[in-house]
C-alpha cells in the first residue's frame, strides 16, 4: 500500500485532533502521520436511518485500483512503514476497544452502541475507496486489509466481522462496480458514518457450494427478479445495503446490489454458534425487483469467492493467535503437582504445535494476498490457504479449550468463545472481502 505525500486534508487533521478515541488510544501522532501522507478524503456525513444513496458526480468510467506494481514480485514478509502504522492502530483498537467489549457483545449478539462510529474514526475503511471518490486508496492493498482483519480478530472475531462487512462491500464496488454504482454508493463508505452493508453468498443447505447457487435471478422487462434465501449474513437486521450473489439464468453466478428497503426483502435474526457479535441473520428475497444497472461487474464470482476466503483466513489467524497468547501465560501460571503444567511435555508440545500452525496459516494467507495485490493469479493459493486455515482453526480452538481443562469449558475464560468462532471458518462464505 502506498500514499500520495502531496495530497493533504486539513479537515481530516482537525477531525483526528479532536477525536477522544484517538487520544484515548494514544494514536494521535501515528494517525496524524498517516493522514499527512494519505490522499485527500471527501466526507459527507449523513444519517444511516434516513440515508438516500444518490449519485455523487458524473464520472467518465469506473475507478479501479491498480495493482501494487511498485512492489517487488518476490514474496516479501517485511511490512512497509505505512503498514506498520496501520497495524499499530488496528492492534490498539482491538486491545483497548474490542477485547473489553467482546464478552458482552457475544451475549447481546450485537456490537455495542457506538462501535461502528468508533471504527469509522480510525479511517481504515478509506483504504479501499479510490481518491477520486473521497477515499485514500491509490493502489490495491489486499495484504494491508489482511493484516487489519487479523489484528481486529485478535480482539474479537464477531466484532471484527461487524466492522469489516461494510468495508468488504466497498471493496467489491471498487473492484467491479460501474461508474454509476461507485458514484452513488462509495462516497458514503469514505465518510465518518459508514453504511451498514454486507456481502450475501452463503445459502441454508448442507455442503453449500458458492458456485452452485439456488438463489435465482431472472430477466424481466427493464430489470431482474431475485428469488431465494441467504444465510450467515453479518449485520443482517440493520444493514442498508446488500450485495447478493445469485444465479442469473443463462449466465451463471452474478452479484447484484439490493438496497434493504426494496420490496420483497425480509430479514430475520439467525444467531450462529460463533461470531455472534456480528449479528448474523438470514435475508430472504421474494420476487425482489432490481433494475438492470444493479448487476455488479461482468462475472466476479471466482475472484470474489477467493478474496472472501482470504478474509476469513485472516480472521482465523487473528483468533488463533489470541488462543496462543492466552494459553501460554495460563499454562505457565497454572500449577499442578507442584509445577506449572507447561513443564509437562504433552502440554508444551500442544502449545508449540499451535504456534507452528498459526505461522503456517499466516504464511499461506499472506502469500495468496500478496499475489492478489500484485495482480497475479491467486486462486490456487487462496484455496490452499482456506483449506489449511479451516482445518487448523478447528484444531487450535479444540486444543485451546483442552489446555485449560475444565476451565476452558466455562465462560470465565475467552477460549470457549475463540473455539466457537474458529469452528465457523470452514462454513463461512461471503460476509467479508479483502
Amino acid at each position: 500500500m502506498s500514499f500520495d505525500p502531496i495530497a493533504q486534508s486539513l479537515s481530516v487533521l482537525n477531525r483526528f485532533s479532536g477525536s477522544e478515541l484517538v487520544h484515548k488510544l494514544g494514536l494521535y501522532k501515528p494517525a496524524q502521520k498517516i493522514v499527512k501522507s494519505a490522499a485527500r478524503q471527501g466526507f459527507r456525513a449523513s444519517s444511516a436511518a434516513v440515508r438516500q444513496f444518490q449519485a455523487a458526480k458524473k464520472m467518465l468510467g469506473a475507478q479501479r485500483l491498480p495493482s501494487a506494481s511498485s512492489k517487488p514480485t518476490l514474496f516479501d514478509l517485511n511490512l512497509t512503514e505505512e503498514q506498520s502504522m496501520v497495524r499499530d492502530m488496528a492492534q490498539r483498537f482491538a486491545r483497548e476497544i474490542m477485547r473489553p467489549a467482546a464478552s458482552d457483545a457475544n451475549e447481546a449478539k450485537a456490537a455495542p452502541e457506538g462501535f461502528s462510529a468508533q471504527f469509522a474514526e480510525l479511517g481504515l475503511a478509506q483504504f479501499v475507496v479510490p481518491e477520486s471518490l473521497g477515499g485514500a486508496a491509490i493502489e490495491s492493498s489486499v495484504v494491508t486489509q489482511a493484516i487489519v482483519a487479523e489484528d481486529l480478530a485478535h480482539g474479537d472475531m464477531g466484532l471484527a466481522v461487524a466492522a469489516l462487512a461494510p468495508v468488504g462491500v466497498a471493496s467489491a464496488l471498487t473492484r467491479w462496480g460501474s461508474a454509476a454504482q461507485q458514484g452513488k454508493y462509495l462516497p458514503a463508505f469514505a465518510g465518518d458514518d459508514i453504511p451498514k452493508a454486507a456481502l450475501c453468498i452463503a445459502e441454508p443447505r448442507p455442503a453449500f457450494d458458492p458456485r452452485q447457487l439456488r438463489t435465482r435471478a431472472t430477466a424481466d422487462g427493464s430489470g431482474y427478479v431475485l428469488q431465494g434465501e441467504k444465510t450467515l449474513v453479518p449485520l443482517a437486521e440493520s444493514a442498508e445495503l446488500f450485495l447478493v450473489a445469485a444465479d442469473l439464468v443463462d449466465k451463471g453466478p452474478t452479484l447484484f446490489i439490493v438496497e434493504a428497503n426494496t420490496p420483497g426483502v425480509s430479514v430475520t435474526a439467525s444467531p450462529a454458534m460463533g461470531v455472534r457479535a456480528a449479528s448474523l441473520g438470514s435475508v430472504r428475497l421474494d420476487n425482489v425487483r432490481v433494475p438492470m444497472e444493479a448487476i455488479v461487474g461482468e462475472s466476479p464470482d471466482a475472484e470474489l469467492i477467493d478474496l472472501s476466503a482470504l478474509g476469513w483466513c485472516a480472521l482465523a489467524i487473528g483468533t488463533a493467535q489470541a488462543v496462543l497468547d492466552y494459553a501460554i501465560p495460563y499454562t505457565n501460571d497454572r500449577v499442578a503437582f507442584g509445577e506449572p503444567i507447561s513443564h509437562r511435555q504433552a502440554v508444551a508440545f500442544m502449545v508449540a504445535n499451535i504456534a507452528i500452525e498459526v505461522e503456517g496459516m499466516r504464511l499461506l494467507t499472506w502469500r495468496a494476498a500478496s499475489r492478489a495485490e500484485l495482480g497475479l493469479s491467486f486462486h490456487r493459493e487462496a484455496y490452499l490457504a482456506k483449506a489449511f486455515c479451516a482445518d487448523k482453526a478447528l484444531e487450535i480452538g479444540t486444543n485451546g479449550v483442552q489446555l485449560l481443562g475444565g476451565a476452558g469449558y466455562i465462560k470465565d475464560h475467552p477460549v470457549e468463545r475463540f473455539y466457537r468462532d474458529l469452528m465457523g471458518i470452514a462454513v463461512m462464505e461471503g460476509g467479508v472481502l479483502l
